[in-house]
């Protein structure tokens, strides 16, 4: 069979607009299906009934969460430096070169044993020598006034005895005046005698005492020339070596008690009356380590004039290894604590100037002014306002919602 030409040419117009035709039905089922795709990529597209009841096409889109109870906490963050509690700066008592130095920093040392340094003391031995001979010497002479004086006391006797007989005997007329009043003389020039020679055992008993108390102090010197650890710690500082010139006053080392640290730190005078020594809290860090929770164990009794600050220091009984003194500390202050309801901070607005939130009720804003108190890790106190723990306090989108705004949650936070 012979198809003609022009009937070929009408089969493919046929078949052409044949294709025409679908074309444009199914435009608009892919226009109305990529409209719709569009705003389910956009979270434009109505919420189903089964996820919210509002059925309204002009609710706003809102995310709520439940206020919580929490333990509120208003902090200061100060940084601080570990000090020893007990420390000493060993000077020499004499002055004197220092001959030998006999402990090395971080050394152990115990108060009372331990000898620290010593000073020159060849002069000081020569100074206990002659204290001694001085001794000697004013104790032999204390024995001479003695001597002296027991002999004086001897012929006073017998001039006493003697006086008495020619009192007897000129009263008898058998020995003449003149020979009385010899023996009388004699009798008051004893006695005088023996005053004075009671006096100079005063004296000798007296340089006695001077010789002994001279010794006593030249010996002291003498032992002050080697000293010994006042506290019991650790060398923390060599300040002289030995041939230096030591002299009181002028440290040669420094010993601290590293068993009794504290953490100190100053504070700006504004929170001078929230710190009560033995009751404020302290969280302290040293070098990354954990101290722990401790009380303010001192408070400054004063602020200082210029610099508006006070000092603030916490007792560290056998702190852990690497808290040391010198090193610093992180210190958090507790200001104020106490346990309340919180609500998220960015759920909070400022309108009319009320602190204000919006709760969702019936998927309708009601808003509720409250007022606030502590701000902590992203959550605010709420001392007064209508909030409970199962209210639904808009977080998101509160900003587009007035009073009886119809919404629609999205979701709620946990």
């Amino acid at each position: 069979m012979t198809v003609s030409p022009k009937h070929d040419v009408q089969t493919k117009k046929m078949k052409l607009i044949g294709r025409i035709i679908i074309i444009v039905a199914l435009i608009p089922l892919i226009v109305g299906g990529g409209y719709r795709l569009n705003k389910k990529l956009h979270g434009q597209e109505a919420p189903r009934e089964d996820h919210n009841p509002s059925t309204d096409e002009k609710a706003v889109p809102v995310v709520t969460t439940t206020p919580r109870t929490l333990d509120f906490e208003r902090t200061l963050v100060v940084q601080g430096n570990v000090e020893a509690k007990n420390f000493a700066m060993v000077s020499p008592r004499i002055p004197g070169t220092v001959v030998s130095i006999f402990v090395e920093e971080g050394q152990d040392v115990t108060a009372g044993e331990t000898q620290l340094f010593e000073t020159d003391a060849a002069n000081l031995k020569e100074n206990v020598e002659i204290g001694r001979h001085n001794l000697t010497v004013a104790q032999c002479a204390k024995q001479q006034a003695i001597a002296n004086i027991e002999k004086t006391r001897a012929d006073l006797h017998k001039a006493k005895l003697d006086y008495e007989r020619f009192q007897r005997l000129v009263e008898k007329e058998a020995v003449t005046l003149d020979a009385f009043e010899q023996q009388e003389s004699r009798y008051l020039q004893l006695q005088a005698a023996e005053k004075l020679g009671q006096a100079q055992v005063n004296l000798a008993a007296a340089q006695e005492d001077q010789a002994k108390a001279n010794l006593t102090i030249a010996q002291k010197n003498l032992a002050d020339a080697t000293i010994v650890a006042p506290i019991s710690g650790k060398i923390s500082a060599r300040l002289l070596e030995p041939g230096e010139m030591g002299n009181p006053g002028v440290p040669v080392l420094r010993i601290d008690d590293t068993t009794v640290v504290e953490a100190a730190a100053f504070l700006p005078a504004q929170y001078y009356p929230d710190i009560v020594a033995g009751q404020t809290q302290l969280i302290i860090r040293v070098a990354g380590i954990d101290v722990g929770r401790r009380a303010v164990s001192y408070k400054s009794p004063t602020i200082h004039p210029k610099l508006r600050t006070f000092e603030i220091k916490c007792l560290l009984t056998n702190p852990p290894e690497g808290v040391a003194p010198g090193a610093m500390a992180h210190l958090r202050v507790i200001l104020e604590s106490r346990q309340g309801l919180g609500v998220p901070s960015k759920a909070i607005q400022q309108r009319a100037g009320h602190n204000v939130i919006f709760v969702i009720k019936d998927y309708v804003s009601h808003q509720v002014i409250v007022q606030t108190g502590i701000e902590m890790d992203g959550w605010t106190e709420i001392r007064e306002g209508d909030v409970t723990e199962e209210s639904a306090v808009v977080t998101m989108g509160q900003y587009m919602i007035e009073e009886g705004t119809h919404v629609a949650v999205q979701k709620e936070d946990t």
